[in-house]
């Protein structure tokens, strides 16, 4: 049964109740279910919680964080255009949300909370514990699907279990949407001047995250026309290239909107639309450039509902539990020069480098530098995991875990233990030119195209460059020994 939208105040008079959109990770009045469901309710007020606690906790970077705080800016104006007021609360840790949240709730007036659906473990409790609350004192907590494709859950097996492997999982969800098209909702009809509470003023900079420099913010511009842009230009002009260009760090072949998609500022399914738009209304067909951006929307559709199916992800805990016993180095020393790029690796270095200096790394790299951690060097997957997570503008808990599973060969579908990728070769083929490391190691820019991939010790030492703190050769038999043990 619906709460009653209004009380009758001691005077007689009718008091229509209230209505909140509680914004998390979904940033954006377009295509924003808990919003519009909101404003289609009555009239509505806006939230934003500020946990800096919890955020250092789940080793959100200085660079997101950042990009919040500008997005949030940005939403303001655009809710202020539709008589929305936004405002912030201060709650350091999540355990402490629900009571703010009902505080809050009592003190203006509001009978419904509305909000998008997050799926990590603690952001479930997180919702729980304050849907509990509020039903308690009368208050209805509704939660929307704004943040994936398709709903967590939604997709299964034949016999009701969750995909582990992602082509059939890929080929589940192509069939969902296109026998049930999304639904993409439009920005909320402006409100009537009432009285309500004004916006809040969004700060600066939060204590405990460090300053961003001006060049990656610009790089990664927050308003509405700025990302409608990026998109469009994308799809006109670089998608067609997308299934090759994607692989070579080099080259400007990538969307570069993965910040934009972790922080909410646009949705998966406007994505997904937008791709249709240009390709005939396909996902499966068509331009193959087209159809491969889709495929890589669906993997990050993958991890999200492995991260929903399958909680212990959210632990710490391998997906494969059987790789729960490989015999990871202690190697701090080791991890200390991968985390400053000082491997002797240059593909390695430089990837490491692009990541701390501008909060992005190309996908390929990605792979790159994180099997190299986890197989030549055999250091904990985590351990990469949580210091990507403490650089990366889009990092995204349940990408960033899968992907490092995915090298390390503890997740579902990932490489098996015996493919370890040869940092150099795979230097040698996707930066044959060594654009990328020039780039990067300018101490390495004076080298041929076939000495920069891997440098000879007079080359090493003129440039002021490390030699390889690893062979990689018999790294990658320690490796795969370390994992056939497992089996023994």
């Amino acid at each position: 049964m619906c709460p009653t939208p209004w009380l009758r105040s001691k005077n007689g008079n009718m008091t229509i109740k209230n209505k909140l959109c509680w914004f998390r990770t979904d940033l954006r009045v377009h295509d924003n279910p808990a919003l519009f469901e909101a404003t289609e309710s009555g009239l509505t007020i806006g939230l934003f919680i500020v946990s800096a606690a919890q955020w250092q906790i789940h080793n959100d970077s200085p660079v997101k964080v950042d990009l919040w705080l500008r997005a949030l800016r940005e939403l303001e104006q655009a809710l202020a255009r539709l008589n929305i007021p936004l405002k912030i609360l201060t709650v350091p840790l999540w355990s402490d949300v629900p009571q703010a949240l009902l505080a809050f709730a009592q003190a203006h007036d509001i009978d419904e909370v509305h909000c998008n659906r997050e799926h990590g473990l603690n952001e479930r409790r997180r919702d729980r514990t304050a849907y509990q609350l509020l039903s308690a004192h009368g208050i209805n907590l509704l939660g929307h699907h704004g943040t994936t494709l398709l709903m967590p859950g939604s997709i299964k097996t034949g016999s009701d279990t969750y995909y582990k492997v992602f082509t059939p999982f890929a080929r589940a969800c192509r069939t969902q949407l296109r026998q049930a098209p999304l639904r993409l909702y439009p920005c909320p009809a402006k409100q009537q001047p009432k009285r309500l509470p004004a916006s809040d003023p969004i700060v600066e900079s939060i204590e405990g995250f460090a300053g961003v420099p001006t060049s990656i913010q610009q790089a990664w511009p927050v308003d509405d026309d700025a990302i409608e842009a990026r998109i469009e230009s994308f799809l006109t002009n670089r998608v067609s290239h997308y299934e090759t260009a994607r692989n070579y760090p080099a080259l400007d072949g990538t969307a570069k909107i993965s910040a934009y998609l972790a922080a909410g500022l646009i949705s998966a399914s406007q994505c997904f639309h937008a791709a249709l738009s240009v390709n005939g209304g396909e996902s499966e067909t068509g331009d193959k450039g087209i159809t491969t951006w889709v495929t890589e929307l669906l993997w990050r559709e993958f991890y999200q509902h492995l991260m929903f199916g399958f909680p212990e992800l959210s632990m710490h805990r391998p997906m494969r539990p059987e790789t729960a016993g490989v015999q990871w180095r202690n190697a701090t020393a080791d991890f200390q020069a991968w985390c400053e790029a000082r491997t002797g690796i240059p593909i390695v270095d430089a990837a490491i480098r692009q990541l701390v200096t501008t909060g992005w790394m190309h996908n390929r790299l990605r792979m790159i530098v994180a099997m190299f951690l986890t197989k030549n060097l055999l250091i904990d997957w985590r351990w990469g995991e949580a210091f990507f997570m403490r650089h990366l503008i889009d990092g995204e808990f349940a990408a960033n875990n899968g992907g490092w599973q995915w090298s390390a060969s503890t997740g579902a579908d990932s490489a098996p233990y015996f493919r370890v990728f040869n940092p150099v070769s795979q230097s040698e083929k996707f930066d044959p030119d060594g654009l990328f490391i020039r780039q990067w190691l300018p101490e390495l820019a004076h080298l041929t195209s076939k000495e920069i991939h891997d440098p000879g010790q007079l080359a090493r030492t003129s440039a002021g460059y490390p030699l390889a703190i690893v062979d990689l050769k018999s790294s990658r038999l320690r490796a795969i020994e370390a994992f056939s043990a497992l089996k023994t």
